[in-house]
């Protein structure tokens, strides 16, 4: 197992600590747990919706949210099928880049990547650095047509030929498609030494339908920011020039491993798998 990551665990804790638009478990949103997931998605270990409370009103008077939610829409979801984007959708990510780019959060990540030698002190410079780790299109087969890009698989979440979901690790969709009836929430995927999660656990593996396809495991932050988001794969993703990257980090009590896969200059995936709570 791969030793513990100190000096990127010490930058994230600082993110996390500067997280002011994270939302907190009990006060800004519920969720009901209810039961194990099955094999497959025969069984369905929850009758409820994993959300059960959200405040709306505060996600929609955060910039960062609002603008994160107006690009959700913004794909096609099956890869195979060549993304058009409009000038309007182009504005809309440049909208979001903008209001991550005031958070405290992103500052702190880009002075950490500029003192690496990762990122340019200028703004405008990182701007266009994350666009194009982001929001760049890419063929998710070899040769083939751009359908796909890291925001898309990561944020979205995507289907492959009407028999997989791919991505679709935050937990702002989950809620919002789970709020439209478009995602069947299973039931939660225990771990190795602990049989279930805690209602207030910021890191959750779930099993759940979507698009009439089912996602066997899926984990994901609760609660984080889209920025806090951003700023930890970004770093992971230009720290590291492996393919597959994989970090042991604690933030907070979470013992984490952030898994991020690159798609040449561009994020394939990035997501985070829980390994144990220092209150375990």
């Amino acid at each position: 197992r791969k030793s513990l990551n100190h000096e990127l665990s010490e930058v994230l804790n600082e993110l996390w600590d500067m997280d002011v638009n994270r939302f907190m478990p009990g006060k800004d949103y519920t969720i009901e747990l209810q039961g194990k997931a099955g094999d497959g998605a025969t069984q369905d270990g929850a009758a409820r919706r994993l959300f059960h409370h959200v405040n709306e009103e505060r996600m929609k008077s955060i910039k960062t949210y609002a603008t994160f939610i107006s690009l959700l829409d913004n794909y096609e979801t099956s890869t195979g099928v060549a993304e058009v984007v409009t000038p309007e959708e182009i504005a809309e990510n440049n909208h979001f880049l903008d209001a991550i780019l005031e958070t405290e959060v992103m500052k702190l990540a880009h002075q950490y990547l500029v003192k690496k030698n990762l990122a340019r002190p200028n703004l405008t410079d990182f701007k266009s650095q994350l666009y194009d780790i982001w929001f760049q299109l890419y063929a998710r087969k070899e040769g083939n047509r751009l359908d796909s890009c890291g925001f898309e698989h990561v944020f979205v979440g995507e289907t492959k030929r009407d028999k997989q979901i791919l991505g679709l690790h935050n937990w702002v969709q989950f809620y919002l498609q789970e709020k439209h009836n478009q995602i069947d929430y299973k039931g939660y995927v225990g771990r190795r030494n602990k049989s279930r999660p805690d209602k207030d656990d910021q890191v959750l593996s779930l099993q759940f339908t979507w698009k009439g396809l089912v996602k066997s495991i899926g984990s994901t932050f609760i609660g984080v920011s889209p920025e806090f988001e951003f700023a930890l794969y970004t770093i992971i993703f230009l720290l590291s020039k492996k393919s597959v990257t994989h970090e042991r980090v604690k933030i907070e009590e979470y013992e984490l491993q952030i898994v991020v896969c690159r798609h040449g200059q561009h994020i394939g995936t990035a997501y985070p798998v829980l390994l144990g709570t220092s209150s375990e």
